[in-house]
C-alpha cells in the first residue's frame, strides 16, 4: 500500500490503482455517507469532476454513482515538496474549476486533493474527507461558504 507523496514515486501510474495510495475503509464509508446525505437532503448535483487518481474517482463513484470527468488539473504535481512556482502553477490550474458557475439550480462536486485546494485558497483541508462549499461569483472569484466533515452532511 502506498502512502504520503505517492505522486513523487517513480513507480506510481495513474492507470494502475495498485501503485497509488488506496482509500481506507473509513474513506469508503465516508464517501457512501456523503452520497446518502446528498440523496436524502435532495442536494442537486449536475456535474462530478475528479482528479485522475484512483482514490478520487472511486470516492466520486461511491458517493454519487459516477464521475462525469477526470481532470488532470486536479492531480498532484509529481513532486514531494512544492516550490512557490509549483504552488502558483497548481493555483493557476485549479482556479478555473473553482470559479466556474454550476448549472443553474444545481451544484458541481469536485473530488481532489489537499495540496491543490490549498494552492488556490490558502487553506489546508484537514482532516481528510473534509469538504468545502464554494460559491463562484461569476467574475473569476469565489467565496468560501462552509466546510463540512463527512459525518456532518447528514445533520445539515
Amino acid at each position: 500500500m502506498k502512502d504520503y507523496a505517492d505522486q513523487a514515486d517513480p513507480n506510481m501510474s495513474l492507470g494502475e490503482c495498485s501503485t497509488q495510495r488506496q482509500l481506507s475503509q473509513q474513506g469508503i464509508q465516508d464517501a457512501r455517507d456523503i452520497g446518502a446525505a446528498f440523496t436524502t437532503k435532495g442536494i442537486p448535483v449536475s456535474r462530478v469532476i475528479s482528479s485522475e487518481y484512483c482514490r478520487s474517482w472511486q470516492t466520486a463513484n461511491l458517493a454519487f454513482g459516477r464521475y462525469d470527468k477526470k481532470d488532470s488539473r486536479l492531480n498532484f504535481l509529481p513532486y514531494e515538496e512544492y516550490t512557490d512556482d509549483l504552488v502558483a502553477l497548481m493555483k493557476k490550474n485549479v482556479t478555473p474549476l473553482l470559479t466556474e458557475l454550476p448549472e443553474r439550480g444545481s451544484n458541481t462536486v469536485i473530488v481532489g486533493h489537499d495540496d491543490i485546494f490549498e494552492s488556490a485558497t490558502g487553506i489546508y483541508p484537514d482532516p481528510q474527507g473534509i469538504a468545502y462549499v464554494i460559491k463562484p461569483d461569476g467574475r473569476g472569484g469565489f467565496t468560501l461558504v462552509a466546510n463540512v466533515l463527512p459525518g456532518e452532511w447528514a445533520q445539515l
